[in-house]
């Protein structure tokens, strides 16, 4: 019986994908380990596969302690932990999770719109204070119908956010790289974008081309009754900025699944009644963590039979076949 292939574990897994890693491969986990530089020293030149997640990524000690890996195999859309271009300049396919959390990401999306327009914690709080009874009604909120949403990077999560919004007779937006073949109005200029919308979500990914792309101009031309959504990640956000514009009421209010310094959160978002907050749960549901574990697997799988992975980065399209 020849020996099982070495896999490096960065972070937590689920007890499902446990069992089908130890299936195929000899497991080393390096989450929580205190002697990390010893552990890497002595299991890294074995390691044949990668499996880690968006947060975490492959730091680059562990990249440089793992000469010999062939594949990574992350557990999420999102892979700006991730050197793409210096793994594929090695020959390293890197996998990632997309399409099977477009949905519940999108969902995330439009709840926190809505959440933030017609002030659902705030009035939730009142109802279960006893204010209706002891003040009266709660005082009148904003309508989310027929409004203009920009959406900040067009791509499978953002046309399925696009679609979402339509369903409130929103007319749609949006600033990406390039024109997108769409009945959506394109925006060169994010700026110009923001200036004509009345809600902007972001959902394009991080790393450093979007590195505060979402600054203080971006927020001042939203103005103050335009919506900030963020469900992409928390580095596209200038978070400071963001934190002055509500303060001064320059920007209506925000949306926010993910933040800078995750999971810590500035204490002054915390008491802002116009900011909805939640920790980062945009694809947090059981089924939709279970076909994101499944197909992290599955490319490691794939990966094993033929060399080639189901779901490449497109950094790694051209490695893989």
């Amino acid at each position: 019986m020849s020996e099982k292939p070495v896999l490096l574990q960065v972070g937590q897994v689920t007890e499902r994908m446990t069992a089908r890693f130890e299936a195929e491969f000899t497991v080393h986990r390096l989450f929580g380990r205190e002697d990390r530089a010893e552990f890497l020293a002595e299991v890294g030149p074995s390691v044949h596969a990668i499996a880690t997640d968006g947060h975490w990524g492959v730091p680059e000690d562990v990249m440089a302690a793992c000469p010999n890996v062939k594949v990574i195999s992350s557990y999420g859309v999102g892979y700006d932990a991730i050197d793409a271009d210096g793994a594929a300049a090695k020959g390293i396919l890197v996998a990632h999770t997309p399409d099977v959390l477009n949905d519940e990401v999108a969902d995330t999306a439009i709840l926190l719109w809505l959440a933030v327009s017609r002030q659902l914690v705030p009035s939730e709080r009142w109802a279960r204070s006893g204010d209706w009874e002891a003040k009266g009604a709660y005082p009148l909120t904003r309508s989310v119908q027929n409004r203009r949403v920009g959406i900040l990077g067009l791509g499978r999560i953002g046309q399925t956010i696009a679609e979402r919004a339509k369903a409130f007779g929103a007319e749609i937006l949006y600033h990406s790289r390039s024109e997108k073949p769409v009945d959506y109005t394109y925006c060169a200029d994010l700026v110009d974008m923001a200036q004509r919308c009345d809600v902007l979500v972001c959902i394009t990914p991080g790393g450093a081309a979007t590195q505060h792309l979402v600054n203080a101009e971006v927020l001042a031309a939203l103005g103050p009754e335009g919506i900030l959504v963020n469900v992409s990640r928390g580095s596209v956000v200038d978070e400071a900025a963001l934190v002055a514009a509500l303060e001064s009421g320059a920007l209506g209010g925000a949306g926010l699944d993910v933040f800078e310094q995750e999971p810590k959160i500035p204490d002054a978002l915390k008491g802002m009644d116009n900011v909805v907050l939640t920790p980062h749960v945009g694809s947090g549901t059981v089924e939709t963590r279970q076909a994101m574990g499944d197909l992290t697997c599955d490319n490691l799988s794939q990966f094993l039979k033929d060399g080639t992975v189901l779901t490449p980065v497109p950094e790694c399209k051209a490695l893989n076949g």
